[in-house]
């Protein structure tokens, strides 16, 4: 019978459930065990695609076109499982799905309740993922415990633990242990109320995961333990490391964590193989290297907003045995400063994905600096829009070139909406998303870096190169190195005459992982430490 791990949060939020629940799903899979992951979060929206990256953070695309938690993110990073639009529920879908059913009259006339609709609404979400390759189901719960609107989360994963019975589920507790700094102390009364509100809804912690900024002192965990009513070596310490979130599973590997599931769980115990995972740690201790790339963003300030660009570009270093330093730049900032004074000294130029007028114009400065300066240039999505933008007006000669995102009545559209989003109305679920099969033009730098001829890479946008303005750009250097099967679809555009300059209008940075980094990502990182900073 498949196992269940439910994992829930504490104190305050953002203690890291996302990577505590990725990291566990690494250590199972290292002793041999098939593994799904799954993210309840507990807000309204049907899906985070239309919420702002202020509030949200980034929206990670599975290949089935599932506008995802970023959280998805950490699960398809740190393990091999399968990650699609199964993986992450949330209330506004328990909803719509049962109120859907009432609509139908799957309930023939009986009144429509939060316990038992809603909740075996999100129990079945659980148990779908239980199929009979599938060792371990992994749950994590977003918020933190007392949210009201988690109750109905929890009341679930209470009753599907009664259901699966106690020798197949295992309930972790993330929690915050304060340190008082002018006291000298260490306080472990927040996670004992966390852990008595959890016992109030009927759910007693078998394992209490501890952030924690020092090593818990004996006497703590010996207090932990006692007052919240869990094993001594059920207290695990998590602290924050030095290199690399990549550090975590073996840290818990250390503490015996993996051993504590596989006994409580009763798991037939296999050997730990973590080696190729440790030879990626060594290297992101011990660069040969380092290599300066700024990332030119318009919520740069949120680093949550660009998170897998960031993880891709440190698997990129990786590869290259280097150290990536990232400098973020706004993009705003650059429509206010010269380039030069804002970009000196990096050896590469990423310009991400994003939505809206503000900040452009510093996006396209930012393009020009690189293309003008022979520095390493990779646009994502909006970075070929912008990029495209840049070589119709300072290349092409077309005044006032622009995507009609920004400008509808622009001379020049060298950008436009596909052609089935000029009449959507409705934002939700409806761009073109998931993963899309591409062919690649043999002597280019996107088919030396995949080293094949047709990919599949994760799409999420609205609008597309246009392609009456090909043959043009074609004229002018440009290379539309990828295209759609039907060559109809722009994919990716290079630029001949210069030493790393590619764009691409999906997201690659999903494909990424730390064992194995992703080939443009990898072979941009490669330029840019062959660029010499400029002073």
């Amino acid at each position: 019978m498949t196992k269940f791990i439910f994992i829930t949060g504490g104190v305050v939020s953002s203690l890291g459930k996302g990577v505590a629940s990725a990291s566990i799903g690494r250590l199972l899979e290292s002793r041999g065990f098939k593994i799904r992951l799954l993210k309840l979060d507990p807000y309204v929206n049907v899906d985070p695609g239309t919420m702002s990256p202020f509030q949200h953070g980034e929206v990670y695309v599975t290949d089935d076109g599932a506008e995802t938690d970023l959280d998805i993110g950490h699960y398809e990073r740190f393990t091999d499982a399968v990650v699609d639009k199964d993986c992450n529920f949330t209330t506004g879908m328990i909803y719509y799905s049962v109120i859907s059913k009432e609509r139908r009259g799957d309930y023939l006339g009986g009144t429509v309740q939060v316990v038992p609709h809603i909740t075996d609404e999100i129990k079945s979400c659980v148990t779908n993922l239980a199929k009979d390759d599938i060792d371990v189901v992994i749950t994590e719960v977003g918020g933190t415990v007392g949210d009201i609107e988690g109750l109905p989360f929890l009341e679930a994963l209470r009753q599907l633990g009664q259901d699966v019975g106690r020798q197949n589920r295992l309930y972790i507790h993330l929690t915050l242990i304060v340190h008082m700094t002018s006291a000298g102390e260490v306080k472990t009364k927040p996670t004992q109320h966390s852990v008595g509100r959890l016992r109030e809804i009927g759910i007693q912690p078998d394992i209490l995961i501890c952030r924690t900024e020092k090593p818990l002192p004996h006497e703590a965990r010996d207090k932990i333990a006692l007052f919240c009513n869990v094993n001594q070596e059920a207290v695990i310490e998590g602290t924050d490391f030095k290199y690399s979130v990549y550090e975590v599973p073996v840290a818990f590997a250390k503490q015996g964590l993996d051993d504590l599931i596989i006994t409580t769980l009763g798991l037939e115990p296999k050997q730990r193989d973590m080696r190729q995972w440790n030879e990626m740690l060594e290297t992101i201790r011990n660069p040969e290297s380092t290599v300066e790339i700024a990332v030119i963003g318009k919520y740069i300030q949120l680093p949550d907003a660009y998170k897998s660009i960031y993880e891709a570009l440190d698997h990129a270093g990786i590869a290259n045995r280097a150290r990536v330093i990232v400098r973020r730049a706004e993009a705003e900032e650059l429509q206010r400063s010269a380039p030069s004074e804002i970009l000196r000294g990096v050896q590469g130029i990423l310009v991400p994905g994003g939505f809206g007028y503000r900040g452009i114009e510093g996006k396209v400065a930012a393009v020009r600096y690189a293309r003008e300066n022979g520095i390493p240039l990779f646009g994502i999505c909006l970075g070929l829009h912008c990029a495209s933008i840049d070589l119709a007006r300072h290349v092409c000669g077309l005044e006032d070139a622009n995507s009609t995102e920004f400008d509808p009545d622009t001379p020049h559209p060298v950008i436009c909406h596909l052609p089935e989003q000029r009449t959507m109305k409705q934002k939700g679920g409806t761009m073109r998303l998931g993963a899309y099969p591409c062919v690649l033009k043999p002597g280019t730098k996107a088919r030396a870096a995949y080293g094949t001829e047709r990919i599949s890479e994760r799409h999420r946008h609205r609008l597309e190169f246009n392609n009456d303005y090909r043959e043009l750009f074609e004229r002018h250097g440009a290379v539309f190195s990828g295209l759609s099967p039907d060559g109809e679809l722009a994919e990716i555009m290079e630029l001949k005459d210069h030493p790393w300059f590619v764009t691409v209008q999906y997201h690659p940075e999903f494909r990424s992982k730390p064992v194995s980094a992703h080939p443009l990502f990898r072979d941009f990182v490669a330029a840019a430490m062959r660029t010499p900073g400029r002073e």
